[in-house]
């Protein structure tokens, strides 16, 4: 079982899962804390839901430094894994994580959920504010009056601005909203 069986698994239930929702935005490969980690396939809806992926053929050496980066961005979390990680998987990410079990039957992954996803205790404002492009962040700002000043800053003070300005709930809001609005995902500036 590859990681591209895994990926066309997930994205087949999620697709079936969210179909006919226009609130709901699937992104795959979605760029996280300055574009140098990546989330398999990102859901943006009225949560940011992660799935990251662990086919039989991957190991889960960067799956630490993964774990601590997703905890600090999305509301939930799932880990999908082949068979071979089970065991270890409970080793590498948090309790409030969900996990899935991805077994080849076949031609076809089947998918089994073995822990559901619950909501992040803990997410950090500053690395959900990173998630927006300078020019969102000014926009974010400007909705509230407090772009004045900033538009010529180095856009980690603009994000420092709107972590310590805005209110969490109303800030990943926002950046939801400006995820899913997004029409370039490859563009960063």
């Amino acid at each position: 079982m590859r990681d591209a069986d895994v990926r066309r698994a997930v994205m087949k239930r999620l697709s079936r899962d969210h179909r006919g929702d226009s609130d709901t935005r699937i992104v795959q490969e979605m760029n996280l804390w300055a574009g140098t980690v990546r989330i398999d396939i990102a859901v943006i809806n009225g949560k940011l839901s992660g799935y990251e992926l662990k086919s039989e053929r991957d190991t889960l050496a960067r799956l630490p430094l993964q774990a601590d980066i997703y905890s600090r961005i999305f509301d939930q979390v799932t880990l999908v894994v082949g068979e071979r990680h089970i065991a270890d998987a409970n080793d590498h990410i948090p309790n409030w994580w969900g996990l899935m079990q991805a077994k080849m039957i076949g031609t076809e992954v089947e998918l089994s959920l073995l822990r559901s996803a619950q909501i992040n205790p803990n997410p950090d404002p500053y690395l959900v504010a990173e998630l927006l492009r300078k020019d969102e962040a000014i926009s974010i700002l400007a909705e509230y009056s407090l772009a004045k000043g900033l538009r010529s800053k180095r856009v980690k003070e603009i994000y420092r601005c709107l972590a310590a300005q805005l209110p969490f709930s109303e800030l990943s809001d926002k950046v939801r909203l400006a995820l899913k609005s997004r029409q370039n995902w490859l563009l960063r500036q």
